[in-house]
């Protein structure tokens, strides 16, 4: 097993202090958003790991065949490059056999300090046939409009390790009308004539259409006159005042009104599915997903919305946010359970003086600590810290703790 040295991305919604009350360490006065531990191509993880001589073809950190460095030494390596050293050792054959030669979860340390933006995430074939597409148009995978960045769907689950505030999923067309109605502003009427005309899913859609496609200026103003009686209403209303406070004049201040508001307690999750709307509003919490980095944005954010194909993904239908709580095994493991192959994530509760927990599995796994002193291995972790551990090597965690293990759904492997 080796520990991780991970990338943490100073995303502008990110927290000052989350992270660095976690690692116990001071605020640099920057937002520290999200720390990455995986294999993404985008911040992979590093491990000191022996360079084998046979990596050199088929690693990207690795210099030509006249390199005379001595490959044995360790040395920081991404993540990235030693899986494709060695697929089946790292991954086992069965989850190379499933999603090929990479790790298909990412995990991350997620830490909101303003709202992140209100966004979906599209199904396996919408993610395949939408990145075909753009390919074949020649989107370059950098522009600023290029919505599909792989081919790949990202389902995701957050867990909160502190009060974690969210929306989710659309609510019933009444209580949004009843919502917008009592703020008293008549140009939000006309969404509250078509929430209580049409059936649920026209309902969704038609308003949800008019905001994005509403006059900018006249939105503004909407939006200012919104906010103003959110902040006076208070209650119920008060998320949609912060969020306007951070996104003056944004459409989705009004599109968040749609969407069902929860609050997570710590050790509570939220599992995000194809086609739910969603945002993170504050909060630090563990996130899994697939290893994808495909977001179709409905507002909350500068970047390009794509409205034709957010309206084709979006799921219109009302839902309740089911809040997850995890399942305890007799092992100790308690498992948040969810219908997807990529990842499962789970916790233990370590106590000193107590039988290690048998952690060895035939599936790629990484470790995070979150609270107290936990041994794994060879391998002392505090909060903040973690470790990948390859298929099917012997590891046990003992301490006095709590301890994520994020790990490819067995189903799956």
């Amino acid at each position: 097993m080796d520990r991780l040295s991970n990338t943490v991305r100073p995303y502008a919604w990110g927290s000052t202090t989350a992270i660095p009350a976690l690692l116990g360490i001071a605020p640099t006065g920057e937002p520290q958003a999200e720390m990455w531990m995986g294999a993404h191509p985008g911040a992979p993880s590093r491990i000191a790991r022996p360079k084998s001589t046979t990596d050199t073809a088929n690693t990207t950190d690795t210099a030509t065949t006249a390199d005379t460095t001595d490959t044995t030494a360790p040395t920081e390596r991404p993540l990235t490059d030693v899986i494709a050293a060695d697929p089946e050792g790292e991954l086992g054959a069965a989850t190379v056999a499933r999603f090929g030669p990479r790790l298909p979860f990412l995990l991350k340390l997620l830490a909101a300090g303003a709202p992140l933006s209100l966004q979906v995430h599209p199904d396996l074939d919408q993610a395949r046939k939408g990145y075909e597409d753009e390919e074949t148009r020649g989107v370059p995978i950098d522009a600023p409009h290029r919505t599909y960045k792989d081919a790949n769907h990202k389902p995701e689950l957050i867990c909160a390790l502190t009060p974690f505030d969210g929306l989710c999923g659309f609510r019933r067309p009444t209580e949004a009308a009843d919502a917008m109605e009592a703020l008293g502003v008549d140009s939000l009427k006309p969404y509250v004539d078509l929430l209580r005309a049409h059936p649920e899913e026209a309902a969704l859609r038609e308003v949800l259409t008019a905001i994005l496609g509403a006059d900018p200026a006249e939105m503004a103003d909407t939006v200012a006159e919104a906010a103003a009686a959110c902040e006076r209403l208070g209650g119920a209303h008060a998320p949609y005042a912060r969020i306007a406070h951070n996104y003056p004049g944004d459409p989705g201040v009004l599109a968040a009104m749609l969407l069902n508001y929860v609050r997570l307690q710590p050790g509570e999750a939220l599992f995000l599915g194809a086609g739910v709307p969603h945002a993170y509003l504050d909060g630090l919490g563990v996130e899994i997903m697939a290893n994808s980095d495909n977001v179709l944005r409905c507002g909350l954010t500068p970047k390009h919305i794509d409205v034709p194909e957010l309206l084709r993904i979006v799921r219109f239908e009302a839902t309740e946010p089911g809040v997850l709580r995890p399942e305890a095994s007799p092992s100790g493991e308690e498992r948040y359970e969810t219908p997807v192959d990529e990842f499962a994530l789970s916790r233990y509760t370590l106590a000193s003086g107590a039988a290690p927990a048998e952690l060895t599995a035939p599936t790629p796994q990484i470790l995070l600590c979150t609270a107290g002193t936990v041994q794994v291995g060879e391998l002392g972790l505090t909060p903040g810290q973690s470790v990948y551990v390859p298929a099917a090597e012997a590891v046990e965690a003992t301490g006095s703790g709590t301890l994520f293990r994020a790990t490819v759904a067995a189903r799956a492997a």
